[in-house]
This record gives structure tokens, C-alpha cells and sequence, in this order.
């Protein structure tokens, strides 16, 4: 079967711009913003920049999935399960995580006065483990992507 041949840079900017902006938004944006206001706001700040955020990596992620199976690349059947793994941590972190986060900010009047140990707290942080570790897991991916290209 004959495959198309597009210019393997629009895989390669798909990829760079979603690793790019990913660590963009987790490595300099979201402590930039918690260092420059309180904790409060800078969680509404950043709440309102999720969906985007996560809309981003999608985009990125199904356009790189896209140039890799019509495309002739070596590793594509490795970079086919990365990047399948990523827009997989990428949807759960849209669609399943980023809900749950904001019902719990919800129940949470103050993350500043608001004790610690208190049930949505408790909660929120552990949610908020779960889709701090699946950012790093798509960066880490992405990162792998970039050094097989």
C-alpha cells in the first residue's frame, strides 16, 4: 500500500508545539501566575486556562497521529503507542480529571482558608497528583518522540 508523502515537518511541529506548550504551561505560566497572585486566584486563573490547554494537546496530539499513519517514519509503530498514550492521558485529563477538579474547587470556599485536612481538600489534591503525573507522563512522551525523530 502506497502511503502519501506530506512534509514530515507538520509531524514534527504538531509534536513540538504540544511538548512546547505543555512545558510552557506547567514549567514557567502556572508558577509565574501562583508566585504573582494568591493562591485563590491564581487557581481561578489557571482553571480558566485548562480547557484550552487541554483542547491544545488534543489538537496536537491528533494532528501528529494523523501525519504519523499517512506518513512513511521510521519507529512509527513505537511513535504510534506514544503518542496514543498521550492523547489517552491527554482526554482522561480533559474529560474525566478536569471536571472532577472543578466540582471539588466548587465545595472548597477558600484553598487559603480552607484546612488542609479537610475532605475536599484532600480530595482536590489527589486528583490534582493524578493530573500533575499524567502532564510529566505527556511531556516525558513527547520528549521520546522528539529524540526518535
Amino acid at each position: 500500500m502506497n502511503r502519501i508523502e506530506i512534509p514530515p515537518v507538520l509531524y514534527r511541529l504538531a509534536v513540538a508545539f504540544w511538548v512546547g506548550g505543555a512545558s510552557l504551561f506547567t514549567f514557567v505560566l502556572t508558577p509565574t501566575i501562583f508566585t504573582s497572585f494568591n493562591r485563590d486566584l491564581a487557581g481561578g486563573i489557571v482553571g480558566v486556562l485548562f480547557p484550552g490547554y487541554f483542547r491544545w494537546g488534543l489538537a496536537c496530539g491528533l494532528v501528529a497521529l494523523i501525519c504519523l499513519a499517512i506518513t512513511k517514519r521510521r519507529c512509527r509503530t513505537v511513535s504510534a503507542i506514544i503518542l496514543a498514550v498521550m492523547l489517552t492521558i491527554t482526554a482522561i485529563q480533559a474529560f474525566v480529571i478536569e471536571p472532577k477538579a472543578v466540582a471539588l474547587k466548587k465545595e472548597i470556599a477558600s484553598f487559603e482558608n480552607t484546612p488542609a485536612d479537610h475532605p475536599a481538600r484532600v480530595r482536590f489534591r489527589k486528583i490534582h497528583g493524578i493530573s500533575a503525573a499524567g502532564n510529566l507522563a505527556v511531556i516525558g512522551g513527547g520528549v521520546a518522540l522528539l529524540i526518535l525523530l
